[in-house]
This record gives structure tokens, sequence and C-alpha cells, in this order.
């Protein structure tokens, strides 16, 4: 039986800090003298306590919070897995679809502009480049696309690596521009059952149950998609049937080049105590991995919302999660990434500027 290294990255390599939990009662406080009932803005109150701690660590200041700049960073690849049809969409689109983003023709274009977020995209190893240089679009393709899934690794070990690196410089990146909150996206045909196939392998769950329609395939696309994965989580178990697998080698086996990359991005943001905003079901696989290789990572994370793949739903309870909208979105880009920032936004200016019972001389 083939032997496996431990991880590269481990939790020590991010440095992720352990935030200070005995400040929540001081928190609590600081929002419970607002001029309304305890606990009456519901999961606003719960986000305006995570970013106070978050960004109280830094700053020492637990009595108010910001929202600087916030960007969402669409991650786009292709995978190997696509080319046994289990898409509604060859892979030509994705390059399409980043073309998209880059004109502003997208629903989170639409949405970035409505709400003033700033959006960048990143080709992490696309089958078909866009070739024409446009300042919102990062090139930094490992290669183009992984290998098929179902019958061989999706990618090496090296490029596992390069994938965390790469994400973690573009995240150092755009967190230089000052922005605080960065929100996760992704683009890639075939990127659901890459999703899919590593919950699957971390969680040992069948594929019947980590496995959905996707962007809208058939019943017959279906049952080829579950069958595919079943394929892989059976060669993998046999692979690592005495060792532990790590979430870095489930990257390996099963992962795509923009989830691996997310992963890294996630990580670097955690590090440097910003606020990450998670997006659906494959941005939440990759906040997966990256609280597998540091726990401490899920300090920082903020769950967008809750997608309408039945597969999210386990997901969230595997991470323990409580995301903050439900619309039935299904579409990626960070769309649900974006919808939640108005949210965070509110619950910075409630907590810094509501009227305390005393200033407000109210008596109850």
């Amino acid at each position: 039986m083939q032997t496996h290294q431990l991880p590269v990255f481990t939790s020590k390599y991010w440095n992720i800090p352990q935030l200070d939990q005995a400040k929540l009662a001081d928190i609590q406080v600081h929002i419970d003298t607002k001029t309304k009932p305890i606990g009456a803005l519901g999961q606003l109150e719960t986000i305006a306590k995570r970013l106070s701690l978050t960004q109280g660590y830094h700053s020492g200041n637990y009595q108010y919070i910001e929202i600087i700049h916030p960007t969402i960073m669409i991650f786009a690849a292709d995978h190997g897995i696509a080319q046994n049809g289990v898409s509604i969409a060859p892979s030509e689109v994705t390059r399409q679809m980043v073309a998209n983003f880059l004109a502003g023709g997208a629903a989170i274009n639409c949405f970035c502009d409505s709400l003033n977020i700033h959006l960048s995209v990143i080709d992490a190893g696309m089958l078909h480049p866009v070739e024409t240089p446009h300042p919102m679009l990062i090139n930094q393709s490992i290669v183009p696309g992984t290998a098929d899934f179902s019958i061989k690794p999706a990618m090496t070990h090296v490029q596992a690596e390069q994938c965390l690196l790469m994400g973690q410089q573009a995240a150092v990146q755009q967190l230089q521009t000052g922005t605080n909150v960065l929100g996760f996206g992704e683009m890639g045909i075939g990127n659901t059952s890459a999703a899919s196939a590593l919950l699957s392998v971390l969680t040992g769950l069948p594929a019947q149950q980590t496995t959905g329609i996707g962007t809208g395939i058939t019943s017959q696309q279906l049952m080829k998609k579950i069958r595919l994965i079943n394929l892989a989580q059976q060669r993998v178990q046999g692979q690592y049937a005495t060792d532990r697998l790590s979430a870095q080698s489930a990257l390996v086996e099963v992962g795509g080049f923009e989830i691996g990359q997310i992963v890294g991005a996630m990580l670097a943001t955690a590090s440097a105590g910003k606020t990450i905003l998670v997006d659906g079901f494959i941005v939440s696989v990759a906040a997966l991995i990256a609280t597998r290789i540091s726990p401490q990572a899920q300090q920082f994370m903020l769950f967008a919302h809750c997608s309408a793949e039945n597969a999210h739903q386990l997901l969230l309870k595997e991470l323990n999660a409580t995301p903050l909208l439900d619309l039935g979105l299904r579409l990626g880009e960070g769309t649900g990434a974006a919808l939640a920032v108005p949210l965070l936004r509110v619950a910075a200016n409630f907590y810094n500027n509501m009227a305390t019972f005393d200033s407000a001389q109210v008596t109850v």
C-alpha cells in the first residue's frame, strides 16, 4: 500500500490567533445596553459580536467595529471530471463566464455594483484562459485544469501546495489595499462534482447524500455524477485504508485548483485577523478544508447563506455553522457572500451608533 506524507501546511504554519473569548462578556454588555429588548436584533447581534471579537483582537478596541472596502474574490478553474458530461455545459463555459465577469455582465457584477463591493477574478487553472489583460483579472493558473478524479488523483501534492500558496498570495494582495472583509466565490464547470467528492472523502458520507443537480443537470447526469464520485471515494478509501486522510491529501485526490486556492486565501485572511465571508456549497467545502488544516480559522468565518443544494445543509451542520441568509440561491460566483455584506454594515452601525438606555434617557 502506498504511504503518504503528512500535509505540508499545518495549523502552526498559518499562525492564526486564538481570539480572547473572555471579551465576549463585555461585548454582550455593550449590545444589551442598547435601546432594544435583549436579543431583539437576532443574528445581527451575533454578527456584531463576531466582528467586535475579531477586530478588537488587533485594535484593542472592542467598542467599535467597521467594514472597510469589502471585496469578493472569484477563483476560476476547470475540472477533468467534466469530460464525463456531468454538467449542463462544456468546460469552454468557464472561460466565457470569466469574460462575462470582466465585462460586468454577471449577477455578481450587478450585486457588487449595487452594494459598493470590489470584485476581482483569479484564473487558478482554466483550460482556456482569457488572453486579454484586464485590471480585474489575476492570472495564477497552476495548469489548465485538473485530471479526472474518478480514475486518478486530480492533482499532485506539489500542485496542492501551489494552490495554497497562490491563494495566500492573492488574499494578501487584496488585504494590502485596506479591506477587512474578504468574500469568496468560484467558477468552474464540474466544480460541484469536485465539492461533492471532497465532502464525501472528508466525512465518509456517501455520494448519494453529497451530490445534487448543481446548475440543473438531468436525472441521468445525476446518476452518472453519483457513480463517478462513488468510484473516486472507493479509490481514495482503498489508497488511504490505514492512513488518516488529511485535508490537503483530499484536495490532491478529488479537489480543484480554484477550491485549493480559496483554501489558501481563507487561511491567509484568518492569519491576518480579517473577516471571511463564505458563499455557498463549493466555497463552504473550501472552508471545511481550511478548518481541517487550521481549526482556528473558523473564528473568522461568517457563512453568508444556505444554498438550495441539500449537501450544503449537511455541510453547514458538519461545520456547526449558522447561515445568515436562506434565499434559495444556487448560483455561486460569490453572490450569496455579496448579499450578506449589508448585514455586516448594519450590524456595525447599530453596534457603534445605536443609543443606550442611559444616553437616550429611556427607563425600562
